[in-house]
């Protein structure tokens, strides 16, 4: 019988030993994989500044040899020149030519950032100590939380280092906001002032003078403006605005304005069925967004009222439960 528990002792020693040969194994299979793709990500990141530079070196060649040619080039516009990255940080607000260089260091900064603290969550005890904790949840329920344990160090890694995309994305959906705000009112202004015998040039600068000053759209107008005064055509001028904001409602309302110059037609009466337009659409997300609130309201229902309900109602009887279902295990392995 001593030998029988013996034998069964050692059968659970080397279970153990096993089990945590696993453990181990997949944390060095995790730290290798992490530290391959923080290689790869600055690998990528150096062949895009070296083809990015060859690029510019390419832009730049053609203005030396052919007048003509860079006459050509620089007509296309700044955002031309400025590649993916500088284009999307361009219209996110940050427009200044060092804007994607700092982008990017300031990306390198934060994964560093991000897989020191991984590294000093991993090696410093801290994991352990919440993998012990979490095994330590009756009825053996804690163990199916050991991965989000094990992972938990390189999600902080992630998170980390996508904090500077974050805060691009979140200034770019900021400015899109304020520019489809701001676009009905300065439509109807437009053609009022249209209507009432001022040319467009005229009412414009009178709108930039109104409550739309220091705004996205204002900013974007006065550089339209400004296009105008450098001997661009008000066709180019008004291609180069639609670039700029990159918006479907002014893509069709800087359209709606090429058509009527190129064709002759009266600027009051297009600017009015714009704004109209404009005014339609800006309902119709309204009232879209408003039929779509009661669904939107069941996830977040789901995930975060009714756990907590389940879990004050239900909570001790599941923690008894446990402790039976334990407490039976452990006599039956007697």
């Amino acid at each position: 019988m001593v030998s029988f528990q013996l034998a069964g002792n050692g059968f659970h020693f080397r279970k153990l030993e096993a089990y945590a040969t696993g453990v181990e194994m997949f944390r060095i299979t995790l730290a290798i994989v992490g530290l391959a793709g923080l290689l790869a990500a600055v690998v990528l990141a150096w062949r895009w500044l070296v083809l990015r530079l060859k690029a510019q070196q390419r832009w730049y060649e053609p203005s030396q040899r052919d007048p003509a040619t860079a006459t050509g080039a620089l007509a296309t516009g700044e955002l031309d020149r400025r590649g993916a990255l500088g284009r999307w940080l361009y219209r996110a607000g940050f427009r200044a030519p060092a804007a994607a260089p700092l982008f990017l260091m300031a990306t390198g900064l934060c994964i560093a950032l991000g897989l020191a603290i991984a590294l000093v969550f991993t090696l410093s005890g801290l994991q352990s100590l919440m993998e012990q904790t979490v095994v330590l949840v009756p009825g053996g329920v804690g163990e199916t939380f050991l991965p989000v344990v094990w992972v938990a160090p390189w999600l902080i890694f992630v998170m980390i280092g996508c904090i500077p995309w974050l805060i691009v994305r979140r200034a770019r959906r900021r400015r899109v906001e304020q520019v489809e705000q701001d676009l009905p009112l300065a439509l109807e202004l437009l053609s009022t002032l249209s209507e009432a015998g001022l040319g467009f040039d005229a009412a414009l600068t009178r709108i930039l003078k109104t409550r739309l000053a220091g705004r996205p759209l204002a900013t974007d107008l006065r550089m339209f403006q400004a296009d105008l005064l450098a001997g661009r055509s008000r066709v180019e001028s008004l291609r180069r605005l639609s670039a700029r904001i990159d918006l479907p409602s002014v893509s069709v309302f800087v359209s709606a304005l090429v058509q009527a110059e190129q064709l002759g037609m009266g600027i009051a009466r297009v600017l009015r069925q714009q704004a109209d337009d404009v005014r339609a659409r800006r309902r119709e997300r309204a009232i879209a967004f408003a039929n779509a609130l009661p669904t939107k309201r069941v996830i977040p229902l789901v995930v975060c009222f009714l756990p907590g309900l389940f879990v004050w109602t239900l909570g001790p009887a599941f923690v008894q439960l446990f402790k039976m279902a334990e407490t039976f295990i452990q006599v039956r392995n007697f």
